[in-house]
């Protein structure tokens, strides 16, 4: 074969691809579609040197991992605003029009899938980053190369980061679920987990035999000249990405409403899971001016389609051990499918909740799930009991250790701290973002170790050694060695992300740092008068944290002298206007609230999320809304950002 044959059928073979992986409407037959497969991936073993980059050959997959790298994106994935009604989504346009005037506005469904960041230059797939915490993702370069609808060369070619939608369309889904079960695994839960779990594939091969699918719906990094977001998402689609089924622009609420309940009569239709609509200021010059939130851009937010509602009927009652002993009740239910997840399972909160709803073993009841929204049951269909029903009893032993329940009335817990089910869910707290933040420590990794009796509490983390973990499956020497790393990276941490992270009730990331500066390590001995006088600590929080360290005092110890905590300092703040104040922050801000709040916090003020007759000031910035209105109601001191600093 000469090299331009090799071209044409490379071309030939990338169009065939094209029509029966993006369009499905295929072109050429199975057999047509192998045999030249095969004759030009014989041509490029023969001349490895000469194989083009963006040959179909490419998307086998085959590389395998030990683990993801993380990657920085060059610019941040933000999250969006939701709303959920007609009224929300007014209040949104009215907010957006009252600092930039009438907008162009640029609709589109929002698939529900797993958000990817790909990077292009010189035309080449450089790098394709999930999104993460919108700053870090992980690498899974080689897994997106094997989707058939990421192009692997674009004919733009500058630096430029396209971002979208990693999705399982709806038949592909179930036909995965089908191969899973008859491999006796466990199925997806929906085709979301579906696609994030097929891009989080060690082995790139197992990702190329999942169908999925990438929607592109906006821009990171770019130098585009065009002046609409619209017009360069038509750039990008010209490249060889997937449009949208719909998309649309509109310049008025009705004009976006009609549209909105368009795609919701396609709900079913449409092959792909869709969770809402996405509305977007169209002229780029007006997002900019627009600008940002802490978490949200103010040019874009997700009107979100009304939760699914399902009538099933309630199998047993099963019950699940939190870290601080709460057993919390859940509805096994007969399986039934809600946008495409294979709901099993409801929430039911506590026993008060079980007993006010009347809700028995074997009632028909309904159920709603809204996107990320854990199913839970609404209605109990009382007129369809037949007398089979049974009442939910209130259990009196814990259903893994067997110990005495203390039933609180609302809450009944299990007082064995050495519960398996409790220790594992505290050591997962110990270790998640915000508190110890050990990378690398997940839940299947806790119940692992804590199962193998490898540990047995928080405190034996820190005695963990590499031939402990290299006994356990999946545990190669650079895991093991990153998970040791990260542990020992602990060290030194600040003393309120500690408490934070041993799990007392009632104690989160506000009172944790309130009781380590005013305690620090003497927080072992402290005694309910010093606490209850600290400001916003009240009898709940005192009487907790006195019980736990009356049980736990010596482990509490032990970890102070392991971890060596940093200790920060209460600093007294000098006279001035808000020291000893209580102020309430509202409104959009020449910096984030988050800056101001800690600048207002070492000035001595305590700022508060809302507002009371004992708030002293309310400092409010640009779209001030209902806080506002209750402090001048109140007659609380208002005061502009402006005016805030002038007094300082």
């Amino acid at each position: 074969m000469t090299v331009k044959a090799y071209e044409e059928k490379v071309e030939t073979l990338k169009k065939w691809a094209y029509a029966y992986y993006v369009e499905d409407d295929p072109v050429a037959t199975d057999e047509e579609y192998d045999k030249l497969y095969h004759e030009v991936l014989a041509f490029e073993k023969e001349h490895p040197g000469l194989a083009r980059e963006d040959s179909p050959t490419k998307r086998v997959g085959g590389i395998v991992r030990d683990e993801f790298n993380k990657a920085k994106h060059i610019k941040r994935m933000w999250s969006m605003e939701d709303v959920f009604s007609r009224e929300e989504m007014q209040e949104w346009l009215e907010r957006v029009e009252k600092n930039v005037g009438q907008c162009d506005y640029f609709c589109e469904p929002k698939f529900d899938g797993a958000s990817m960041n790909l990077l292009y230059e010189d035309g080449k797939l450089l790098r394709a980053i999930t999104r993460g915490d919108g700053i870090v993702g992980e690498e899974v370069t080689d897994n997106v190369r094997t989707i058939r609808s990421v192009p692997l060369t674009i004919n733009y070619r500058e630096l430029i980061e396209i971002r979208g939608e990693v999705v399982i369309r709806k038949d592909d889904f179930e036909k995965i679920n089908d191969e899973r079960l008859k491999a006796g695994e466990t199925p997806f839960a929906n085709p979301r987990n579906a696609a994030a779990g097929s891009l989080r594939q060690l082995d790139s091969s197992v990702t190329a035999k999942r169908r999925l699918v990438f929607y592109p719906w906006g821009v990171g990094e770019n130098r585009l000249p065009q002046s609409r977001l619209s017009q360069k998402m038509a750039l990008i689609y010209e490249q060889g990405f997937l449009k949208p089924p719909y998309h649309k622009p509109c310049n008025t609420i009705d004009e976006i409403e009609a549209f909105y309940q368009f795609l919701i009569s396609k709900r079913d239709e449409i092959p792909m899971m869709m969770d809402g609509m996405v509305i977007k200021v169209d002229e780029i010059a007006v997002e900019e001016e627009l600008g940002y939130t802490v978490k949200f851009p103010k040019w874009m937010c997700a009107y979100k389609f009304p939760a699914v509602e399902k009538v099933t009927k309630i199998k047993a009652i099963t019950l699940q051990v939190g870290r601080t002993g709460v057993i919390t009740p859940v509805a096994e239910i007969e399986p039934v499918n809600i946008e495409g997840a294979m709901v099993s399972r409801a929430t039911l909160h506590n026993f008060d909740e079980i007993e006010r709803k009347d809700i028995r073993i074997g009632d028909h009841v309904i159920i709603i799930r809204s996107g990320d929204v854990i199913p839970k049951i609404i209605k109990v269909l009382a007129d369809r009991r037949t007398g089979k029903e049974k009442p939910v009893e209130r259990p009196t032993h814990c259903p893994t250790c067997g110990s005495e329940l203390l039933d609180e009335g609302a809450l009944i817990k299990c007082q064995n701290l050495a519960c398996p089910d409790r220790v594992v869910n505290a050591i997962i707290h110990f270790a998640k973002k915000g508190c110890m933040d050990i990378d690398g420590l997940g839940g299947k990794i806790v119940e692992q170790l804590v199962k193998e009796g490898i540990i047995g509490d928080m405190l034996d983390l820190y005695s963990l050694k590499a031939e402990d973990l290299a006994k356990l499956e999946g545990f190669k020497e650079k895991k093991i060695n990153n998970l040791l790393r990260a542990i020992e990276a602990t060290k030194g941490a600040p003393l309120h992300r500690l408490i934070n992270a041993m799990g007392i009730e009632h104690i989160g990331e506000v009172a944790s740092r309130a009781l380590a500066l005013e305690f620090g390590l003497g927080i072992v001995d402290a005694t309910y008068e010093q606490i209850v006088a600290i400001d916003g600590i009240g009898e709940e929080i005192a009487n907790s944290l006195l019980e736990f360290m009356r049980v736990n005092r010596e482990k509490v110890l032990k970890l102070f002298d392991i971890i060596q905590p940093t200790v920060e300092k209460k600093i007294e703040a000098k006279e001035n206007p808000f020291k000893g104040k209580t102020v309430v922050l509202t409104g959009t801000m020449s910096e984030s609230r988050g800056t101001i709040k800690e600048m207002l916090e070492k000035l001595g003020a305590k700022v508060s999320g809302s507002v009371s007759k004992k708030t002293d000031f309310v400092i409010y910035g640009e779209d001030a809304g209902s806080k506002l209105a209750k402090a001048e109601s109140l007659g609380v001191v208002t005061l502009t950002e402006d005016e805030m600093r002038g007094m300082l």
